[in-house]
């Protein structure tokens, strides 16, 4: 009796260190832009409903390096290839309206922020923006971004803190609504967590 007793204990503390490593984000990703406000931000806060999981994770949009030569498929970059997170991607908000706009200006210092829920050690950060004139009714493609990044924040294998801040000049000549393409590149995994916020120049 004893010895089944300790095994129950031993089956309780795995299930509870399990649940606990679930609950703490261990086991689901990582992190996300809210300045300028992501599409998974806007969705996490109530900004725009009916999102899906999205709203309980806007930190796991995570897939594979590399862009632009590799990760996601084109019409998938702001989901991260990751068909649960497809609301991401669309052109429009689940309801059907334009997904809201953050006001930047171009050729002006702009303060970008990631939140974590894991650090995990990082290559870099880059940026990518949208072309003047990009068609805006469909899903995210490689041809409609500048696909040579206007920011790039080397981190050289170092963690981020919980809340990480840096500053970058945005793009000059571009008006009206446009894309920034946001990608934190894992320098110990094969992967990369994606996030895209939609800006008004």
């Amino acid at each position: 009796m004893r010895t089944q007793t300790k095994l129950s204990a031993v089956v309780v503390g795995l299930a509870t260190a399990g649940a606990l490593a679930l609950s703490s984000g261990g086991a689901s990703g990582h992190g996300y832009t809210d300045l300028p406000v992501s599409r998974q931000k806007l969705c996490q806060n109530g900004t725009v409903a009916n999102c899906g999981d999205i709203q309980w994770e806007p930190q796991s949009v995570e897939g594979p390096k590399g862009f632009p030569a590799a990760g996601p498929a084109d019409g998938q970059l702001c989901n991260g290839g990751l068909s649960r997170f497809a609301q991401l991607s669309s052109p429009t908000t689940p309801s059907g309206g334009a997904w809201p706009t953050t006001q930047v200006s171009g050729g002006q210092s702009y303060t970008f922020r990631w939140q974590f829920t894991a650090r995990h050690a990082t290559t870099d950060f880059r940026y990518y923006v949208t072309k003047q004139g990009w068609n805006q009714n469909h899903a995210l493609s490689r041809a409609d971004l500048t696909t040579t990044p206007f920011l790039t924040v080397p981190y050289n294998n170092q963690q981020p803190p919980a809340t990480l801040s840096h500053s970058g000049t945005l793009p000059s000549g571009l008006s009206g609504h446009h894309v920034i393409l946001a990608v934190w590149t894992i320098a110990d995994t094969g992967n990369a967590f994606y996030a895209c916020s939609d800006v008004t120049f």
